[in-house]
């Protein structure tokens, strides 16, 4: 099975990426872009024995740092 988490700053979370991103966006010329929030995603391929909860164990002790940032799991269908 499929599985994406997406990980993304909670709101209020300074992002320097982000800003750095939006600065180089306006450099190069690109107009409209009011702000910039980088994430990470990761795509695991599990077992389909591996349950929601382990799976939520996985970004709770590893892919997410819960002080500040959010996850969304999405499963991928096949």
């Amino acid at each position: 099975m499929k599985v994406r988490v997406h990980v993304s700053l909670k709101p209020g979370v300074l992002d320097p990426q982000g800003r750095a991103i939006h600065h180089s966006l306006e450099g190069l010329g690109f107009a409209g872009v009011n702000d910039v929030r980088a994430g990470r995603l990761f795509e695991l391929d599990v077992a389909d024995s591996v349950s929601d909860e382990a799976i939520d164990e996985m970004c709770r002790k590893l892919l997410a740092n819960m002080v500040i940032e959010n996850y969304r799991i999405e499963k991928v269908a096949a």
